[in-house]
């Protein structure tokens, strides 16, 4: 291998110095070292110095030419050195594309993390000196596509998942030269090492049962077997989808949401005993105890006025919201709601407010799969279990 050693022109790098400001000296800098080491490749190619006879040189020069190199400090011009015979090839390009590439990453990581197109086209500007389009961006970005799809499509017949959180969220898209709204379908399964997997994504039409099932044959499709849990809003579509595609599997209304349908329907005076009561009916860790519960709320308040909304939800959706305590006592704060799928729709609306509008879904699903991946990654660094294990004794 090529040893980077000789002697650099320093009255060259001097004068430099002292008439440029520091990009210029860098790039400079860069000139005349990246120079020297071709010429020093060419030498020991041709196994010959200039103007040195020897038996065993192996080429000719053929002078120069230049080209245009686009490194971190900017654009550089470099003489490239040549051979009579062609077959020359300096390594300093092969060398350098890794900073290339380490530019490209960079450029999609600053996507990823929610910096704006134009301000992404901005900083590329600054730092290479070069005037680039928004349309070059982008399709560095589109670089994301394959890493995306693989891991959107990637087998889940590997691990089991015993308790699945599904949750929908909507964006705005470019359709048809028209603003549409369109639904993120997303899932998080828990496997079999209590911790949290992002397993899918979607970007559809309205949430709909259509959708909901189209998502689930999709996952089935890659080895998806049925949970005994999976955890949701109420949507009736998505409540209907899970029946249809996972007999026998269990459903959990969300505790929040719930609780919440109840008191907005509560008087909005002398309410404080009753929401006592109804948030003590779901921290109980006992399941005949919150039935218990349950009908002692009824008894109290089915006489009094503006309670008959109040109690017509509770005992419509109860059941439905309390099949968490069916699992583990340990398990039931993290099993009674979405809250982590709300925290992760969060990180996708920090980075989406930048945005505002997606060019087309593809683009979507590209962002919102590598910001899906980033966060899975974080939660696998971190290494901690979603769900305790049961204590003994």
């Amino acid at each position: 291998m090529t040893q980077l050693n000789f002697t650099v022109n320093i009255e060259d790098l001097k004068e430099k110095v002292a008439t440029s400001d520091l990009d210029a000296v860098v790039k400079s800098s860069l000139v005349l070292v990246l120079n020297e080491y071709m010429e020093k490749e060419r030498d020991d190619y041709l196994n010959a110095g200039a103007y040195e006879r020897t038996d065993g040189r192996a080429d000719y020069r053929n002078g120069y030419y230049e080209r245009d190199f686009l490194v971190s400090a900017g654009k550089i011009k470099l003489k490239v050195p040549r051979t009579r015979d062609g077959a020359f090839s300096t390594a300093i390009f092969e060398r350098y594309k890794r900073a290339d590439q380490s530019l490209t990453l960079s450029m999609m990581e600053m996507v990823v993390n929610g910096v704006s197109t134009r301000k992404v086209t901005k900083i590329v500007e600054q730092l290479c000196g070069e005037n680039v389009s928004k349309s070059f961006v982008s399709s560095l970005t589109k670089k994301l596509d394959p890493v995306v799809n693989e891991w959107a499509n990637r087998p889940l017949n590997l691990m089991y998942y015993k308790y699945i959180y599904v949750d929908a969220m909507y964006i705005k898209v470019r359709e048809h030269q028209r603003v549409v709204s369109k639904a993120v379908y997303i899932a998080i399964g828990v496997n079999k090492d209590h911790k949290r997997e992002i397993i899918g994504l979607n970007v559809n039409h309205a949430e709909s049962k259509e959708g909901w099932t189209q998502f689930f044959d999709k996952l089935k499709s890659r080895g998806l077997s049925s949970p005994a849990l999976m955890i949701s809003d109420a949507h009736q579509g998505l409540k209907r989808a899970i029946q249809e595609s996972f007999i026998g599997t269990g459903w959990q209304r969300c505790t929040f949401h719930f609780k919440r349908n109840i008191m907005d329907r509560m008087p909005k005076k002398n309410a404080e005993e009753a929401k006592r009561l109804l948030k003590y009916m779901f921290d109980v860790p006992d399941i005949e105890k919150a039935r218990a519960l349950k009908s002692e709320f009824i008894e109290t308040y089915e006489e009094e006025k503006g309670y008959q909304k109040v109690i017509e939800t509770l005992d419509e959706g109860f059941e439905d919201a309390i099949q968490y305590m069916n699992e583990p006592v340990e398990y039931h704060v993290q099993l009674r709601t979405t809250n982590n799928l709300e925290r992760l729709n969060g990180e996708i609306r920090r980075r989406e407010k930048v945005i505002r509008i997606f060019p087309n879904t593809q683009s979507a699903f590209r962002l919102i799969g590598a910001v899906l991946m980033d966060y899975g990654e974080t939660m696998e660094k971190e290494n901690r279990r979603f769900l305790q294990k049961r204590r003994e004794g």
